[in-house]
């Protein structure tokens, strides 16, 4: 992997490790359809004039691609974000975030050696297997809540987070939707579904107490988790998918220090330890 995508990788790790620690904060007994209304709109409200003079400055032409690239990330995204919220209500952070990261790059992984043909070499392909065994490593350490429901939902979310990877990569390479304006008509798409999802709750809490409860945390994923994906959509276009799936995982390293210093959960040392492995694997990846 180049210097700069790594780079780009990085950077967006450290960003999307920032706002999944915000989120844990507001799960427990969060309305999730509600929160994640708010913060889906408040990233609308700060990007779509980004995406808006991105367009217009660099004098892109939009076309069909445009819109069939979108629509299918805002419902892959949608499912994304309620699982994984409901996961962050059953199980502690530290067994749902890295669950949901490893599980991820290893189906990205395999997809993208079986189906689109990508060949990483040979340091390249151990730095992936790394990333997956220290993401393990942390999952196993002991959990406050419901392990099995946190470790199946986290699951869940691998499994959302290889489908919306694997056609992100699809939209920028293959239908070359420039990731500005991927990224920014995704996220727009996503509000009428997620108006419906909204008018659908049996037990629902107002918007306007999400959003007075949970304001801190949804501008943290408002400003972060935009950030974090256009990066990755960059790094997408100059290194293999396989290798920008498992790179980003680095961001379990900072879950695992944010767990560990600040929710104080259980068996640090572990997890710590399969940090260690995940940078190892990181590692192995920039060589290759």
């Amino acid at each position: 992997m180049s210097t700069t995508a790594l780079g780009l990788v990085l950077a967006a790790a450290l960003l999307h490790a920032t706002w999944n620690f915000a989120v844990k904060g507001v799960s427990d007994g969060a309305d999730r359809v509600a929160f994640v209304w708010v913060y889906v709109v408040a990233s609308a409200a700060l990007w779509l004039p980004i995406g808006v003079c991105w367009v217009l400055v660099a004098g892109e032409r939009p076309t069909w691609s445009w819109l069939v690239g979108p629509v299918v990330s805002a419902l892959l995204h949608i499912a994304y974000q309620l699982v994984l919220q409901r996961g962050y209500a059953e199980g502690d952070l530290n067994l749902v975030y890295p669950l949901a990261r490893g599980t991820g790059p290893l189906l990205t992984f395999v997809v993208a050696v079986t189906v689109l043909g990508q060949h990483p070499a040979p340091a390249e392909v151990a730095g992936v297997l790394s990333v997956v065994a220290g993401v393990l490593l942390i999952s196993l350490g002991g959990t406050t809540g419901d392990a099995r429901a946190g470790a199946a939902w986290g699951l869940a979310t691998g499994a959302t987070i290889a489908a919306y990877t694997l056609w992100d990569n699809r939209s920028v390479n293959g239908l070359h939707v420039p990731p500005v304006p991927y990224f920014v008509l995704g996220l727009v798409l996503q509000l009428p579904f997620l108006w419906v999802a909204l008018a659908r709750r049996t037990d629902p809490t107002p918007v306007r107490e999400v959003w007075t409860t949970g304001r801190r945390a949804a501008l943290t994923v408002a400003a972060c988790s935009p950030l974090a994906y256009v990066l990755v959509l960059r790094a997408m276009q100059l290194a293999p998918v396989a290798l920008v799936a498992a790179g980003r995982e680095s961001s379990i390293v900072v879950g695992a220090v944010f767990g560990w210093l600040v929710l104080r959960e259980p068996r640090p040392a572990r997890r710590l330890v399969g940090a260690v492995v995940v940078l190892a694997g990181i590692g192995l990846i920039a060589l290759g």
